[in-house]
């Protein structure tokens, strides 16, 4: 039996915005924050296979430059501002193998995607909440920022742990104007996009499905809990983090993984 949270609808009044909203985790981030009484935008490339009225969704290609500012005009024109910026979006489509097959195009479009899209999106829409002097902004990194797969997600790695970085230093300039920066950083999630992942990595060591779960499982050292974690637990963190209740957390990196980093 699922169990059911009550927010009180303490986001009420709150436009946010969830990046990769319409899938996964971004959707699940996407609901948890509508639950919780806030007017939420996502943007995708696509159109999301099941649409929701309490998501307004925006079509955009955050790994261009030209579509992150598309995103941001249409937000100023139909919505003002937001509160709330979760930039969830985030993909790893490079070939496994290790560093001698990456070209410098697939080392691009992953940092494009992982650190470039967060970074135009804060520069965008962050001058609004400084005015205000209010407004939280969460960066999902992922914990392959410390602990990377040089076999499979070279880039992806090196790109969250540039995200985190970086999330950090904007945390120590705008805090002190009132608006909070935060890190997530999940690992393993249980979603569409993992699976993909597996049968990438499958076919590239001519392995079955299973044989490469387990690979990933050893390489990552494995889950003290025994399993990924669910996208619904991600946003509970998340729907957490942007709520009144933790109004005194800024510059942080929270680590969602279910025991997985081997270190304190």
């Amino acid at each position: 039996m699922t169990q059911q949270f009550k927010f009180n609808d303490e986001l009420q009044g709150k436009v946010a915005l969830v990046t990769g909203g319409t899938k996964g985790t971004g959707r699940a981030i996407a609901l948890r924050l509508a639950g919780a009484g806030a007017k939420v935008i996502v943007s995708a490339r696509n159109e999301p296979d099941e649409k929701n009225e309490n998501l307004h969704f925006i079509a955009a290609d955050l790994s261009k430059p030209e579509g992150t500012e598309n995103l941001i005009q249409q937000i100023k024109n139909n919505f003002g501002s937001v509160d709330i910026l979760i930039n969830n979006l985030g993909s790893s489509e490079t070939p496994g193998g290790g560093f001698s097959v990456l070209t410098d195009e697939e080392w691009e479009k992953t940092i494009q995607t992982n650190l470039l899209a967060p970074v135009r999106l804060d520069r965008g829409l962050l001058p609004d909440m400084l005015e205000r002097k209010s407004g939280v902004i969460i960066h999902i990194a992922s914990i392959q920022g410390k602990l990377p797969l040089y076999d499979s997600t070279l880039p992806y790695a090196a790109a969250k742990a540039g995200l985190i970085n970086y999330s950090k230093g904007l945390s120590n300039e705008v805090s002190p104007k009132g608006v909070r920066v935060l890190t997530v950083s999940p690992g393993w999630i249980m979603t569409a996009a993992s699976d993909r992942m597996m049968e990438r990595i499958a076919e590239s060591s001519n392995s079955t499905i299973e044989e490469a779960t387990n690979s990933v499982m050893q390489a990552l050292g494995g889950i003290p809990i025994g399993r990924p974690a669910k996208p619904e637990e991600v946003a509970e963190l998340v729907g957490f983090l942007v709520s009144p209740r933790a109004s005194y957390l800024t510059g942080t990196e929270y680590i969602i993984d279910g025991g997985t980093i081997p270190t304190v």
